[in-house]
Formats: C-alpha cells, structure tokens, sequence
C-alpha cells in the first residue's frame, strides 16, 4: 500500500525536527563537560601554585635560619686551639649547608627535611661549643685564683726566715768571688709512682731538684756535697730519715736532702731526691739549694 504523500511529508519534517534536537543535546552536553574539566584544571593549578608558594617561603625561611647561625659561628671566639680548630670544621660545614641550600629547588621536599635535620644538628653542636668555652674559662680563671693566693701565702710563710736570708746574703758577698761554686737552672719538679712529672699534689711520691755546677777553673777541685732545703707552701722545712746537718754561715743548718760530686772546675749536672714525705699538699713548694759556702739559688713548684 502506497504511502500518501501528506502522511510521507510530515513524516520526513518530523525526523528533521528530532535529529537536530539530538544534535543540540550533544552540543549542550559538551560544552558543559569541557566547563567542568576546565573548573577543574584551574583548581588543580591554583591548588599547586598556593603548595609552590609554600614551599617557597619555607626554603626561604630555613636558608635565614642557617645564615643567622652562620653568623653565630663567626662571631664566637675561643682561646683554646683545639676548640678553635673545631670551630674552623663547623663553620665550613655551615657555609656549606648554606650553599646546597640555594641550589635546591624549594619543591624537592625530602632534601629540604634532611637540611633541617643538619641544622638541628650544627645547633646543637654549637652549644657544646658554648659549654666547653664556658667551662675552660670558670676553670682558668679558678686556677689564676688559686695560684695567686699560694704566693701569697708563700711570701707569709717565708718572711720567717728573712734573717737567715739576709745572713745568706751577707756572707755570700764577703766570699771572693771567684772561688766560689756557683749553679744554674735549679727546677724543682714532682714525679708520680710512674716516675713522670705531675703538678697532681694527690699524685705526687717523690720531688726532684735538678741543677748544674756551672764551670770555675778558680773554684776548689774536689767532692762537693750540694744540700736543699724544700718548703712546703706553709713554709715548714721537709725532712726525712735521711735529712742531714751542715755547717752554713757559722750554724748548723738542717738540709732536707743531699749529694755529693766530685768536681772537676767543668760544668757538672746533677739531680737530688726528696722521698718519704708523707704526703704533699696544694700550693706553692720552694727550694733552696746550698753547698757549705754559698747558697746555689732557688725555685718554686706549683702543685694543683
């Protein structure tokens, strides 16, 4: 059966009519999926340049921190060598943290986190520094102190014995003076059970006097026995079972130690030992070296 041609034109206007509605619903649909992933991108792009900035201001942020400790370095002074040579290996460790910083992009995350574990680090390492300088100078300052008020002491204790001092010197220039024995270098020193020097007055077993006879072809040839006397920083004389008297300025004279050399006229070294003193105790220890015509000279021993 024939279509009537009416029927065939509505028709065909009807098909028209759905297919552009269809053309339209695609273009609407579209359009709006490219305004959603275009909402989306600009999200994403905003999200990463506020995270960017962040990042930036905390690189900023960390590298003034490790400048401001930079300067900390600098400015801190010692007067200990050892220290001083440490000091010198943090601050290229800092200068160098510095650098490694401005070279790293702000966005590498897992870098940026291991330099503010070396800042924390070179932190604490500083105050250590700060410590120990601290420390050092209460404990120089402590032993200045201390030095100072055993000479003191020292000179009290001493001025009891100015008259024999002065005898000393009084029958010292009536010798001639070219037959007379002289010394030089006399040092006293404190050895350990190691029979080594220490300045530990807890450690200390044994002093030793250590001189020289200097060279005199006019003095007499022949022993010469040296005699010491050690005082203690009260200034009591030491003795022992071995201490002996000598003839000196016209008295007997109690000498802590001595020992006897055959001399020659040339220039002869000697050491003489004090042992069995009890014990010894902080301050200053002086000695005074003798022969029977001349007193020799002296020194003193510090002991901590």
């Amino acid at each position: 059966m024939k279509e009537d041609p009416l029927e065939r034109l509505d028709r065909i206007e009807n098909e028209k009519k759905t297919g552009t509605g269809a053309a339209k619903a695609v273009m609407i649909a579209l359009i709006a999926l490219v305004v959603a992933l275009g909402a989306v991108l600009a999200y994403i792009w905003a999200s990463k340049a506020s995270l960017v900035k962040d990042l930036n201001l905390e690189k900023q942020d960390l590298t003034e921190q490790i400048i401001a400790l930079q300067g900390d370095y600098e400015n801190l002074t010692s007067d200990y060598e050892n220290i001083n040579v440490q000091l010198d290996s943090s601050r290229e460790e800092v200068a160098q943290l510095v650098e490694r910083i401005q070279q790293t992009e702000a966005t590498n995350r897992a870098q940026i986190r291991q330099y503010e574990k070396e800042l924390g680090t070179l932190r604490s390492i500083m105050r250590s520094y700060i410590v120990q300088i601290d420390s050092l100078n209460t404990l120089n300052h402590q032993l200045t102190a201390e030095a100072a008020a055993a000479r003191q002491d020292a000179a009290n204790s001493r001025k009891a014995n100015e008259e024999l001092s002065q005898q000393v010197e009084a029958l010292s220039g009536q010798v001639a003076a070219g037959s007379v024995i002289k010394a030089r270098g006399i040092k006293l020193e404190a050895m350990n059970s190691s029979d080594k020097t220490t300045d530990r007055s807890s450690r200390v077993i044994r002093l030793i006097t250590s001189l020289s006879l200097v060279e005199n072809e006019l003095a007499p040839k022949g022993p010469v026995r040296v005699y010491i006397k050690v005082f203690d920083p009260e200034g009591n004389l030491l003795t022992n079972t071995s201490s002996n008297l000598f003839n000196y300025g016209g008295e007997k004279v109690t000498a802590s130690a001595s020992r006897e050399v055959d001399y020659t006229g040339k220039e002869v070294e000697m050491s003489i030992y004090l042992n069995e003193i009890p014990e010894f105790h902080k301050g200053i220890y002086t000695v005074e070296a003798y022969t029977e015509q001349a007193m020799l000279g002296n020194a003193e021993l510090l002991l901590r």
